[in-house]
C-alpha cells in the first residue's frame, strides 16, 4: 500500500523535493510566469538554482573619497558640538515612572517568521515571501518518499499575472478576493494516479482554514498541456470547480470554499 505525506515549501531542503516537470525545458524551481506579469518566464533556468552569497553593503568612508582633503591630526574643530552627558532614563530602573509590565500567561503570544530571502534560491524566497502573514505558497506530495507532484498557491495578490488575467472578466465577483492556485503538476510516472488530485483537494482544505471563502484557478488552453501549468478545465470540475467564465482560451475555474 502506497504511503503518501503532504509537504509544505517553507525551507531549502522542502524545495529541494519540488519534482521536475514532464517537459525538460520547462522548471517549477524557476518558474516566475505569475510572479512577474511583464517578463516571467516557465523556462528552465539553472543559473536561477544557484544560491549567490549576500552583498555586503558599506557605507563609503571618507578615505573613499580621492577628492576630499587628507584629514588634518591634532586640530580641534571649534564648531564641532560638544559632547553632552546622556540624559538620565526616568522610566528606567531608577525610579521608573510606570514598572515594568509583568508577562501575561494569558496574553496571546504573536512570533512571526522572517521569510528567506538571501542564501536561498530565488524562487524559494518568492515561494517563502508570505511566511507569518499567510504562511506556506507551495506544497508536494510525496509518495513511499518518491516526490510525484506539486501545487503553487497564495493570495490573489502575491500573483500579478493572474490579477491581469482576471481583469479581463468584470463578471467576476470582486468581494471577497479568492485565493488562487496558479500550478498544479505530477511527475509523468504518476501522471493520472490521483496524486495531484489529492493535493489540491488538501490546498483547499488549507486555504479554507486560512479565511479563504473562494479559490480560483486559470488554465490556458492555447498550450499543450504540457506546456500549461493550470491543468484543464476538466480536472478542476472532477474537484469541484464550476466554470466561472466559460472562455475557449482563457477559462477561470472557481471553487466556493
Amino acid at each position: 500500500m502506497t504511503e503518501s505525506r503532504i509537504v509544505d515549501i517553507t525551507d531549502i531542503e522542502s524545495f529541494g523535493l519540488i519534482p521536475v516537470c514532464v517537459d525538460p525545458r520547462f522548471d517549477h524551481r524557476t518558474c516566475d510566469y505569475w510572479e512577474d506579469a511583464d517578463r516571467g518566464s516557465k523556462a528552465s533556468r539553472p543559473s536561477l538554482l544557484e544560491v549567490k552569497a549576500a552583498a555586503v553593503h558599506r557605507p563609503p568612508a571618507l578615505e573613499d573619497n580621492p577628492f576630499a582633503p587628507p584629514p588634518r591630526e591634532g586640530t580641534a574643530n571649534p564648531f564641532a558640538p560638544a559632547a553632552r552627558s546622556p540624559l538620565a532614563d526616568v522610566f528606567g530602573d531608577d525610579g521608573e515612572l510606570f514598572p515594568t509590565p509583568v508577562d501575561n500567561p494569558f496574553a496571546p503570544t504573536v512570533v512571526r517568521e522572517r521569510p528567506l530571502r538571501e542564501g536561498v534560491p530565488r524562487k524559494l524566497a518568492l515561494l517563502d515571501r508570505g511566511r507569518g502573514v499567510f504562511g506556506s505558497y507551495g506544497k508536494v506530495l510525496v509518495a513511499d518518499d518518491e516526490p510525484v507532484a506539486y501545487c503553487q498557491f497564495g493570495p490573489l495578490s502575491a500573483y500579478p499575472r493572474a490579477l491581469r488575467l482576471r481583469d479581463l472578466y468584470p463578471q467576476l465577483p470582486a468581494a471577497p478576493l479568492p485565493a488562487v492556485i496558479t500550478c498544479i503538476a505530477s511527475t509523468g510516472e504518476a501522471h493520472r494516479q490521483g496524486y495531484a488530485r489529492q493535493l489540491v483537494d488538501e490546498v483547499c482544505r488549507d486555504l479554507a482554514e486560512r479565511g479563504f471563502a473562494a479559490v480560483e484557478a486559470y488554465p490556458d488552453l492555447t498550450r499543450p498541456e504540457t506546456e500549461t501549468s493550470a491543468a484543464r478545465p476538466v480536472f478542476w470540475n472532477k474537484l469541484g470547480f464550476e466554470t466561472a467564465v466559460d472562455d475557449e482560451r482563457f477559462p477561470v475555474m472557481r471553487r466556493e470554499l
